[in-house]
């Protein structure tokens, strides 16, 4: 009985702490680069204040992450005395290896004594001075407040609500919704951490959270604006958006069906169903009041102030000494890859066929930008700009945001985070979510020009 838990205490534990996470995470604010989250706009502006200090903090902190993990690692028969440190600096040699990596190509980028094809702006440079100082400062906020989006019962509330519709639209637990939104609102990251966070905590399986970390980690509305600004389409964001949404649900609707996604396995990393172990089934007559009832006695379960500022912290120490160092080396690797390889353009070749079948102008110049988006998505942007058709443009900057999957950021959070996906599975989503979208966006493009 939802009485058996309601307590005004349980009630504004349920409430405050939610909404303030709803509306950290997942308000829309417009400001005066456009609209944003107020977790982003948090992390701006730690940026600017660290501006100074920003390239010898990260460089730091993904030196100082690979020292560690080298001497826990030799260390490794020794018992461990602090299982948080342990677990994090003790990832496994392959990880070593990553962050080492991530050493080496960031201490050749920040001194400028590399080679030009790791410290180019076009490669190292780019990931390390455009793209890891918002996403350490992103970190830092994201880590430090997640847990009231968490622990307190809004998404055992949210799930119990939303579960008739994510299940059989998205196979996937109503308590996905809050990632789905987080991630579509706000920043992709924002949701990968939310994701694999559930998935450790065992409210997710591999497969629920292999789904989800990679069909709806989207990139924000503010950065849609920047691809748009750089194929001279600023004009046309409703639609773009409107294009971008609708290929994405398409495809995460489809995606879970296919391999390797539907063969991901249906079990929990903690080997039992939390949210069943925590809550139980409840009343089964009615869905509101069995959601205040998960509600309620999570809330009535939330830790205390001291307890969720630690877990925070943990958060971010995580992301930020785990994370950073895979997406500074792998990241950078594909950027070069990209840079100083024809790799991709071979990759692109077999679309032309399929973009001359869809009636997209300059199907050739097109295709080379297709496959590079699997390095970054903000390369087929700058690679079509100056291709005269418009709706090739479209096109092309539409694909390159519901591709999803690209090494130096997304890809990266998700092979250094706990999700259970590896390289090739990346590869062969990003693939798959190109062949589900491309037609999608394709028709919109030809009814919108």
């Amino acid at each position: 009985m939802t009485e058996h838990y309601f307590s005004w205490r349980n009630l504004a534990v349920l409430v405050i702490p939610s909404l303030l996470g709803l509306f950290l995470f997942m308000t829309p604010i417009t400001t005066e680069q456009g609209l944003t989250i107020p977790v982003a706009m948090l992390a701006n502006s730690l940026k600017t204040a660290l501006a100074g200090w920003m390239p010898w903090l990260l460089t730091g902190i993904v030196v100082s992450s690979a020292l560690l993990t080298l001497g826990y690692s030799v260390r490794r028969q020794q018992p461990a005395t602090d299982s948080f440190w342990q677990k994090l600096f003790c990832p496994g040699w392959i990880w070593l290896t990553v962050r080492l990596i991530g050493a080496l190509f960031i201490l050749l980028v920040a001194t400028g004594t590399g080679p030009e094809f790791i410290t180019s702006k076009a490669t190292g440079g780019l990931v390390f001075a455009d793209l890891m100082p918002i996403l350490f400062c992103v970190f830092i906020f994201a880590g430090l407040l997640l847990p009231l989006l968490l622990n307190f019962g809004l998404l055992e509330l949210v799930g119990t609500l939303m579960t008739k519709i994510m299940r059989p639209v998205f196979r996937l637990p109503g308590r996905s919704a809050v990632d789905c939104i987080a991630s579509w609102l706000g920043d992709g990251s924002v949701g990968i951490l939310l994701t694999s966070k559930q998935y450790e905590a065992g409210y997710y399986t591999a497969r629920e959270a292999a789904v989800i970390g990679t069909t709806f980690s989207a990139v924000s509305v503010t950065f849609c604006l920047v691809v748009l600004g750089q194929v001279k389409l600023e004009h046309m964001f409703v639609q773009f958006y409107g294009t971008i949404c609708l290929a994405g649900v398409v495809a995460a609707i489809v995606l879970p069906y296919l391999p390797p996604l539907s063969r991901k396995k249906d079990t929990y990393i903690t080997g039992m169903d939390q949210m069943q172990a925590e809550g139980g089934q409840f009343d089964q007559h009615s869905v509101w009041r069995r959601a205040c009832q998960h509600g309620l006695h999570r809330a009535s379960q939330a830790p205390g102030v001291v307890q969720t500022l630690k877990e925070g912290v943990h958060n971010a120490l995580d992301m930020v000494f785990g994370v950073l160092p895979v997406i500074m080396a792998v990241g950078t690797f594909a950027l070069i890859v990209a840079e100083y390889t024809p790799l991709f353009g071979w990759l692109g070749a077999p679309f032309v066929p399929l973009l001359e079948l869809l009636q997209i102008p300059f199907a050739d110049e097109a295709s080379k930008a297709i496959m590079v988006g699997f390095a970054d998505m903000f390369v087929p942007s700058i690679l079509v700009t100056a291709i005269p058709s418009e709706m090739t443009r479209f096109v092309i900057a539409a694909l390159s945001v519901t591709q999803l999957i690209y090494m130096s950021e997304v890809g990266a959070l998700l092979l250094g985070s706990k999700i259970p996906v590896n390289f090739w599975d990346l590869l062969l989503i990003f693939l798959l979510r190109t062949l589900i979208t491309l037609p999608v966006i394709a028709l919109m493009a030809h009814w919108l020009f």
